[in-house]
């Protein structure tokens, strides 16, 4: 693993210093006055800089422990909250939120403040007389507009996603003496400004080649391309394409089916893979632990969110019994998401062909399943893991530990077996991934299957990733992959290929959603894990036990409420059906 370059974001971003190998806290805010920050005269735009390096660390938020100290996926059908409290995913996971008591996922001022900030930064940078070049010796200035843009264009999919249309501000910065009482736009609206941001900015920005260790985490032509690919893949999506819980209101999705939304997906996911610049690392785990090409070795990533060096996602998460590293064992994830990782030959635990052995139910097991999961008997800081009743990592009493017998795995370093004595966790990456190449190829695959059908480019996107992934190629290189899938069968594969391969990356809570299965996933039956005993001479029982009724009231929660403050102060401002 490559060490970490530039300290804090601000230094990382814009390049202000020399590089460093810690990150470091430095206050960050926004200059007071106005005129100070878009200065006509500094011709190394410091101020403005400094700006704009605030936007990105206000407006880019990590997804690690983001809802109420947990991931949104344990909120979703893969995991629940080991807190012994009502956790902020729990009241999600069970529909106990409101207009006027809304989630702790709710977003709306904090990207709308974010919006106005960069819209400040698009209508003013160009009066300060930036000189640089980039490297290609296309002026400097207009790539960082182009990246206000896209973090503008970002914050409304990110919105979009949640509440479906929303007002589009365009480049209007708001005063108190303004009547701000905006309308929403339609679904529709919003989708083609966000893909028309990426279309016009994708020119101006850096390339990835041109990201070094002063300049690291600046968005990309490529993560042009693939917020484009991501807001196609949405809008092209079951819930808004054909499936809008309010038919015929273009609010919350689009009033009729249209199946090229899913060639128009296909061909933005195409279009990354076409640039050649991005390929899957070698090895699933090193993708969350190394930092991006070319500064370091991850040839995968895209789109991210510099968290740092540090220990603090193996403390919050890392199994209870490991108490000298202060761990907390914060996510417990289902059975439900175990028992999915097929065996390594690719083939579901539930085929009497896979070799499947209840009794030793981890042996043999997709490799991705023991990177994202601690299962009980793994290997950890030099000590097997202990979830069996009593274990050293299932105590029992009144301590935050496992519910289900599982931990959350992934985004750790390599702290299996370690040198240190006694032996210990040291700072790790962990930058946050918004996009990388594998979710492209999933991308595409969905969006070319539900277009034209399983063709051989959906057959191969999934084999490159499971592949990786360390499945065996089995006689016919099918990775376990059945041979002559239909268009609902692959439809299937995909699905459940996303969920393994991009597992606590927030993306199943938001895919349960826009394929609108979330109501059969919630309410089919409670989720579940093992109790694990640990017999006299040394077996374990699998038992399995109820962790979680889950609860998705009505159709109104494909969508979250307008915020009911937003809908009092503002006579146009239509609330979402139900709500």
């Amino acid at each position: 693993m490559k060490a970490t370059y530039t300290s804090i974001f601000l230094v990382g971003l814009l390049g202000l210093v020399s590089c460093q190998k810690n990150y470091e806290s430095v206050p960050l805010g926004q200059t007071a006055v106005q005129n100070d920050v878009f200065n006509p005269y500094d011709s190394a735009g410091t101020n403005a800089i400094y700006y704009l390096a605030n936007c990105y660390l206000q407006s880019l938020t990590s997804g690690h422990n983001r809802v109420g100290g947990d991931y949104l996926d344990a909120a979703s059908d893969d995991a629940v909250s080991s807190s012994n409290t009502l956790s902020a995913v729990q009241e999600i996971a069970t529909g106990q939120f409101s207009a006027a008591a809304t989630n702790s996922d709710d977003v709306w001022s904090k990207d709308y403040t974010c919006i106005r900030d960069n819209t400040i930064f698009i209508n003013n940078i160009y009066i300060v007389p930036i000189n640089a070049k980039l490297p290609d010796g296309r002026p400097m200035i207009a790539a960082y507009r182009s990246e206000a843009r896209w973090l503008r264009a970002y914050l409304y999919l990110d919105l979009v996603k949640r509440y479906g249309g929303v007002p589009l501000l365009g480049d209007t910065v708001f005063t108190i003496a303004d009547n701000a009482l905006v309308p929403r736009n339609s679904f529709s609206d919003c989708i083609n400004y966000i893909v028309s941001e990426c279309n016009d900015i994708q020119d101006s920005l850096r390339t990835a080649s041109q990201v070094n260790g002063n300049t690291y985490g600046h968005i990309t032509q490529g993560a042009a391309l693939a917020l484009k690919a991501q807001a196609l893949l949405l809008a092209a999506s079951p819930l808004f394409n054909g499936g809008n819980i309010d038919p015929n209101n273009p609010l919350t999705g689009y009033t009729n089916y249209d199946v090229n939304r899913w060639n128009l997906a296909a061909q933005a996911a195409q279009a990354v893979m076409n640039l050649n610049t991005y390929q899957l690392m070698p090895t699933f785990q090193n993708v969350f632990t190394d930092q991006a090409s070319p500064v370091g070795d991850n040839t995968e990533t895209i789109m991210w969110i510099q968290v740092g060096s540090q220990i603090k996602v193996e403390q919050v998460n890392s199994p209870v019994g490991y108490t000298s590293q202060g761990a907390t064992g914060e996510t417990s994830p289902t059975q439900n998401l175990e028992a999915s990782y097929p065996m390594n030959n690719g083939l579901p635990i539930t085929d009497p062909a896979s070799g499947f052995n209840a009794q030793d139910p981890y042996d043999n097991r997709d490799p991705r399943l023991t990177k994202t999961i601690f299962c009980n008997g793994d290997l950890w800081l030099n000590r097997n893991v202990e979830t069996f009743d009593g274990g050293l990592d299932k105590p029992g009493g009144i301590i935050q530990q496992t519910k289900t017998g599982y931990y959350m795995r992934k985004f750790m370093g390599p702290f299996e077996s370690v040198q240190s004595n006694p032996p210990e966790f040291s700072n790790t990456i962990h930058d946050w991934i918004l996009a990388r190449y594998a979710e492209i190829l999933l991308d595409f695959a969905e969006a070319t299957n539900e277009y034209s059908g399983p063709s051989q480019a959906v057959y191969n996107a999934l084999i490159q990733i499971r592949q990786r992934a360390g499945i065996q190629p089995g006689a016919n290189n099918m990775y376990g992959l059945a041979v002559g899938m239909d268009q609902a069968d692959m439809r299937t594969a995909i699905q459940l290929e996303r969920r393994l391969e991009l597992a606590f990356e927030e993306h199943r809570y938001w895919d349960i959603r826009r394929w609108k299965i979330a109501e059969e996933v919630y309410n089919t039956a409670p989720l579940q894990g093992l109790d694990l005993v640990q017999t006299s001479n040394g077996l374990i029982n699998y038992n399995p036990i109820n962790v979680l009724t889950t609860s998705f009231i009505a159709p109104r929660m494909y969508l979250y409420p307008i915020p009911y403050g937003e809908v009092v102060k503002n006579p146009q401002m239509k609330q979402n059906l139900g709500w």
